[in-house]
C-alpha cells in the first residue's frame, strides 16, 4: 500500500535522489489515521516509498501509528514492475501477506499466530548451554534472600523529571552471586488486589559482580518510581514495587531472588567493541559494563579482564538533570577518550535535523554509517536496554545504513543474534 500524505510530495521528485521502500507491519487505525484517505490494516505488511531526506521523519510517524519497520530496501535493488516497486520473491508475498506499493489493500487478514502480547520484561533466550557457569536462581521466590538496604540515593538532579534512585543492598550474609548484565527479583511486602502476596519484579543490576564497594558484599539497582494517570478515573497511580524501593531506608530488609538472565552478558574478549544504547533506567547494565571495563578498583581485582577495546554509549533522557550517573560517565570519557565515546540524546533540550525532539533513534540515524561499520566487525557486541519499542527506531536507522551496501538488516540482525552479538532487554 502506498501512503499518500507525508511522503507523497517528496516521493514524486525521486529523480536523482536515493529512495527507499519501508516494509511495515502492525499499523493501527487511530484518531490520526482516521483523518487520512487510506485504510490501515491491523496485520500483514504495507510498503511505503520514502526519499532519503525524509527517512527519519517517516520512521517517527510509523512508530507513532503503532507500526514496526521490518526491512528497508533501496529502490535500486528492488524489481520494477509496471512502475511499482516489489521485493523479489519476498517471503511475505509468498505467504500472501504483502501489499506492493500502489496496490489496493487486500481483504482484512487474521493476525499471525506468532504475534504475542507484551510481558513485563523481555529477555531473548541465550543459546542452550551458553554461559553454563553463570549463576542463576540461587534464591527463588519461595525462599528469597533477605538483604538490607545500605543506601538509597537520588539520581535525578534539580528540575529533573520523576524520581530515580540508586539503591545498594548488603548481600554479605548469603550466597547471592551474579555477573554484569543479569537481573534480580524484588518481592515487595503486602498483598495484591486479589489478596495474594505481591509477586516479584525484575530489575537490571547496576553494579559489577564485585559491587559498588568492590568487596563482593553488595548489589545495586537503578529504580525509577512508576507514576501514571489512571485512564478512567484520572487518579495518579504509583507502581507498587518501584514506590516501595524508592522509599526504602538504610537498614530496611528487602526480599531478593535470582539472579536471572544470560542474554545481556559481556563478552570475555578484552579487545571487543561494545555498543550500548539505553534510555532512562536502561543505563543500569551499561553502568555495570563500564565499571568493569574502566574503573580502577575493578581493573585491580580483575587481572584476567583488562579491557582494551572500544565502547560507545548512546543514552536517551528527557532533560540534562535526568542524565543518570552523569559524573561517572563523563569521568570515564575524560580518562579514556580513545576507548569510550559518550553520546546523549536529550529529547526536551536538543533538536533532531527535522526540528523535532532528539530521541535515541535520531542519534542512531545520525551515526548510522559509523555504527553499521562497527557492527559488521565480528568483535562487536551491541546492547539495547530501556523502554519497549525503542528497538524499532534503531532497527530502522541501521536498516538504512545496511541497505546502502545492499544488505537486508533484518536478515543480518538474525545472524548476529544467532552469533550472540546482538543483545536486547526491554520492558
Amino acid at each position: 500500500m502506498y501512503y499518500r500524505g507525508a511522503v507523497e510530495g517528496a516521493a514524486n521528485t525521486e529523480s536523482g535522489s536515493r529512495v527507499f521502500v519501508y516494509e511495515v507491519v502492525g499499523l493501527r487505525q487511530s484518531e490520526e489515521t482516521d483523518q487520512t484517505n487510506y485504510q490501515i490494516r491491523n496485520s500483514g505488511s504495507v510498503f511505503i516509498r520514502v526519499p532519503y531526506s525524509r527517512m527519519n521523519q517517516e520512521m517517527r510517524r510509523i512508530t507513532r501509528l503503532g507500526g514496526r519497520i521490518v526491512s528497508i530496501q533501496p529502490v535500486s535493488v528492488l524489481q520494477q514492475t509496471n512502475g511499482k516497486a516489489t521485493s523479489a520473491k519476498s517471503a511475505h508475498e509468498e505467504n500472501g501477506n504483502a501489499t506492493p506499493v500502489n496496490a489496493e489493500p487486500p481483504v482484512q487478514q487474521q493476525p499471525q499466530k506468532n504475534e504475542t502480547k507484551g510481558k513485563t520484561m523481555t529477555q531473548a533466550k541465550a543459546k542452550k548451554d551458553a554461559h553454563a557457569d553463570v549463576p542463576v536462581n540461587i534464591y527463588r521466590p519461595n525462599a528469597p534472600y533477605i538483604g538490607k538496604c545500605i543506601s538509597n540515593e537520588p539520581l535525578v538532579g534539580e528540575n529533573g523529571i520523576g524520581i530515580v534512585q540508586h539503591l545498594k543492598f548488603d548481600i554479605s550474609g548469603g550466597n547471592l552471586r551474579y555477573v554484569e548484565g543479569q537481573s534480580i527479583g524484588i518481592i515487595p511486602p503486602g498483598l495484591d488486589k486479589n489478596g495474594k502476596p505481591e509477586k516479584l519484579r525484575l530489575y537490571s543490576i547496576a553494579s559489577t559482580r564485585h559491587g559498588d564497594d568492590v568487596d563482593d558484599k553488595t548489589v545495586s539497582l537503578c529504580v525509577r518510581q512508576l507514576e501514571y494517570k489512571h485512564p478512567e478515573t484520572g487518579e495518579t497511580v504509583y507502581g507498587v514495587c518501584s514506590t516501595y524501593l524508592c522509599n526504602l531506608k538504610p537498614g530496611d530488609d528487602v526480599k531478593i531472588t535470582g539472579p536471572v538472565g544470560k542474554e545481556m552478558l559481556l563478552p570475555p574478549d578484552e579487545d571487543a567493541n561494545v555498543i550500548m544504547m539505553a534510555t532512562g533506567t536502561g543505563i543500569a547494565p551499561m553502568r555495570a559494563y563500564l565499571w568493569r571495563m574502566f574503573k580502577d578498583a575493578e581493573r585491580a581485582v580483575n587481572p584476567e579482564y583488562q579491557f582494551k577495546g572500544f565502547s560507545w554509549l548512546i543514552f536517551g533522557v528527557p532533560t540534562t538533570p535526568n542524565i543518570l550517573y552523569k559524573e561517572e560517565l563523563e569521568e570515564i570519557q575524560g580518562k579514556y577518550p580513545d576507548n569510550f565515546r559518550l553520546t546523549y540524546a536529550i529529547s526536551r533540550e536538543q533538536k533532531n535535523p527535522q526540528g523535532g525532539r532528539m530521541y535515541i533513534q535520531d542519534r542512531v540515524a545520525e551515526h548510522a554509517d559509523e555504527l553499521w561499520s562497527l557492527i559488521k566487525n565480528e568483535k562487536t557486541h551491541t546492547y539495547i536496554c530501556g523502554l519497549r519499542g525503542m528497538e524499532d527506531g534503531i532497527d530502522a536507522a541501521l536498516s538504512a545504513a545496511a541497505a546502502k551496501e545492499g544488505v537486508n538488516w533484518s536478515d543480518y540482525q538474525k545472524e548476529i543474534k544467532k552469533a550472540g552479538r546482538w543483545h536486547v532487554e526491554t520492558y
